[in-house]
């Protein structure tokens, strides 16, 4: 099938959580036939910061952020099989929306694909006139980077046809394991943008442990931390392009996930940092949430902190030995249930399901 998919950005990770989410996706749908146009536009300091080139498995069209140039993109979608709108694309979103649901050709299955559930539920719940109250009705499909059933839920309760999570996973091919570099060595590592809700949260997993052990090392990586007053011994290295993600989670004694406060409310919502560190064989401590044991079981393949105080406790129990078979342990069981190619499956079947369906609705 022919997929028009309108998104952030596929070529950069700059300010884009969700970039290796596509990736991952749209590489092994295009292994399966498909065949992609990522449309992203210039905005955001994205293309002066990308960290692949234009890759063989989808075309990606860069537009400028201007009104003349979304009429152009909107137009394109008329020749998809599959016309896919990303939440938080940053420019004209809900224009971009509406645009290429309505230009949408008469076969073509209709997605949503929401990046951020817990963000979008909160804004329907709270504006009646959101966009998304008039269009989910007429989509084929809404499809959520996690969630759960709460999310599955709630956008069935605003109108939505059907609702399916397709988590983060691993693509082993990108995230593995590499020799450790001394400029990312460290006891905590902790890499995330630094974001209003999710700064709570830094403070009292990461800066908290910190300052309760002043003779360890700790090392956090992200835009925006420039101006945070930190705890002498934490180390702030910027941003971290996806090329350096293996090396920086295989390269301290424990890799630290904290989920955004939306996310760690809703539950069922893996950052791509778990499996990132996972298929690096990193041993990772994470915050805690609802539907983790979806993904690795605590104690074995994780370790599970509800308060800065247990990240501390675990960061001085740790030894590299545990360290170590805690990240094995990890990585084996994401190799096992949780890669790019199983999500991949998962959407093609969708599709193909959702091809069926809509013939049969227009009776072709």
């Amino acid at each position: 099938m022919k997929i028009a998919f309108y998104g952030s950005s596929l070529l950069s990770s700059y300010w884009n959580g969700a970039a290796t989410y596509y990736r991952g996706l749209i590489s092994d749908l295009h292994r399966r036939g498909h065949q992609i146009t990522f449309y992203e536009p210039d905005a955001f300091d994205r293309q002066q910061h990308r960290d692949i080139d234009p890759p063989d498995w989808a075309a990606v069209r860069v537009y400028p952020a201007t009104e003349a140039a979304l009429r152009d993109v909107i137009g394109e979608a008329h020749q998809a099989d599959v016309v896919v709108k990303a939440s938080g694309v940053g420019v004209f979103d809900d224009a971009l929306l509406e645009g290429v649901m309505t230009a949408a050709a008469p076969h073509a299955i209709r997605i949503f694909w929401d990046v951020d559930a817990p963000a979008t539920l909160t804004e329907l719940r709270g504006n009646s006139d959101h966009c998304l109250h008039r269009i989910l009705p007429a989509l084929d499909l809404v499809l959520t980077y996690g969630g759960g059933p709460p999310v599955v839920e709630a956008y069935e309760g605003f109108g939505a046809r059907r609702c399916v999570p397709v988590y983060n996973a691993l693509d082993p091919e990108t995230h593995h394991p590499v020799p450790a570099e001394p400029r990312f060595a460290a006891d905590l590592s902790f890499l995330g943008n630094r974001l209003p809700d999710r700064e709570a949260r830094v403070e009292e997993f990461f800066l908290r442990p910190a300052a309760m052990l002043p003779e360890r090392r700790f090392l956090i990586g992200g835009n925006g931390w420039e101006t945070k007053a930190m705890p002498p011994q934490v180390r702030h290295i910027g941003h971290v392009y996806t090329r350096e993600h293996n090396a920086f989670n295989t390269s301290g004694l424990a890799v630290l996930n904290i989920a955004r406060d939306s996310m760690a409310a809703v539950g069922f919502s893996p950052a791509t940092r778990v499996f990132e560190a996972a298929g690096a064989g990193a041993c990772l401590i994470t915050d805690a949430w609802v539907g983790l044991e979806l993904f690795l079981r605590e104690g074995e393949e994780v370790l599970v902190a509800r308060d800065g105080a247990e990240v501390a406790e675990h960061v001085r129990q740790l030894t590299p030995a545990r360290a170590r078979a805690i990240g094995e342990a990890a990585r084996a069981r994401i190799l096992s249930e949780h890669t790019y190619a199983r999500r991949g499956a998962q959407v093609d079947a969708l599709l193909r399901e959702e091809s069926l369906r809509r013939r049969a609705r227009v009776g072709t």
